[in-house]
């Protein structure tokens, strides 16, 4: 009965021994007497104990290093970086999981390469560039890297996805410098910004203050040519009435000049009612009334005389 037991506990070792689980997203490795002998996929796999023996489990699965470093520029200033990588195997091929499983003596040891590998890419390229100079290439560091890395990860069986670098800093001292150099550029824009608007303002209120002196200019010189226009119709009215208050008055044999006599009076009304004195003084006396009548004859003679010619 024992015997039994026994036999019994053999074999369920035996078979527990025998069977090998393979989790998603893996490929295990099988040798025989230290050779490779076969792959395994996902799933629940049987081997020969103390024969067969899983030699890894490979992930196919993506994979990502997040690594912190320094390198030295050109000028030698200290540069601090913080990169992430992005990778994977290359495909889930024999040949390709026995470069992965057999490159490297364990998985320690291809990362302290990858690690390595990519930290001497970016040294290696920061050292031929100024530190003035490597804000703004960022993108031609990770693509000189890339060239680099890819070639590499596909000897080792592994495929680059994705490369960024997502901070490049400097020293302290060096990050002060920048600051005040970005500030006293900002305050020399600024400035200048200052200055450009305040000269458009004034140029602007220049054009405009020209443009209302012209326009006031070509008012006034309309006005005048409106009010010069105006005069000479009004004169010429006023030579028209008078050439027909003449006609009438010759013939009815009436003196021309007592009409110029009326319209010197209703001058006279004229000037009184609209002047800012208070006395109008002329010659009121007979000698003066005749005085002025003679003067108002010769003036219709001249006209008519004229007039005739």
């Amino acid at each position: 009965m024992e015997t039994v037991f026994i036999v019994a506990a053999v074999i369920i070792a035996l078979l527990l021994l025998s069977l090998v689980l393979v989790k998603q997203g893996h490929i295990g490795v099988v040798t025989r007497f230290g050779k490779y002998h076969r792959m395994m996929s996902p799933g629940i796999h049987f081997k020969f104990p103390f024969i067969d023996n899983v030699f890894n489990k490979i992930s196919i699965q993506h994979r990502s290093i997040e690594l912190e470093f320094e390198a030295i520029s050109l000028d030698q200033a200290s540069v601090n970086f913080k990169s992430l990588i992005l990778f994977s195997a290359k495909n889930s091929d024999e040949d390709t999981i026995k470069k992965i499983a057999f490159r490297f003596i364990d998985e320690k040891s291809f990362m302290q390469t990858l690690i390595r590998s990519i930290e001497g890419s970016i040294r290696a390229f920061v050292a031929t560039k100024r530190q003035s100079e490597i804000l703004v290439l960022r993108q031609e560091i990770v693509d000189a890297v890339k060239d680099h890395l890819e070639d590499s990860l596909n000897h080792w069986g592994f495929h680059l996805l994705d490369l960024q670098i997502n901070d490049i800093s400097f020293d302290e001292a060096i990050m002060r410098s920048m600051s005040q150099v970005v500030s006293s550029n900002n305050m020399k824009a600024a400035a200048e910004n200052e200055a450009q608007a305040q000269y458009l303002i004034k140029t602007r209120a220049a054009e405009a203050e020209a443009r209302s002196i012209r326009v006031k200019a070509e008012a006034e010189r309309d006005a005048l040519e409106l009010k010069g226009v105006g005069n000479a119709l009004f004169r010429e009215q006023v030579a028209t009435g008078l050439a027909k208050a003449g006609t009438i008055m010759d013939a009815g044999a009436v003196d021309p000049a007592l009409m110029l006599y009326t319209q010197w009076l209703d001058t006279m009304k004229n000037v009184a009612a609209h002047s800012h004195g208070n006395i109008l003084s002329f010659d009121g006396s007979n000698d003066g009334f005749d005085k002025t009548f003679k003067q108002m004859q010769l003036i219709n003679k001249s006209l008519l005389e004229k007039n005739t010619h």
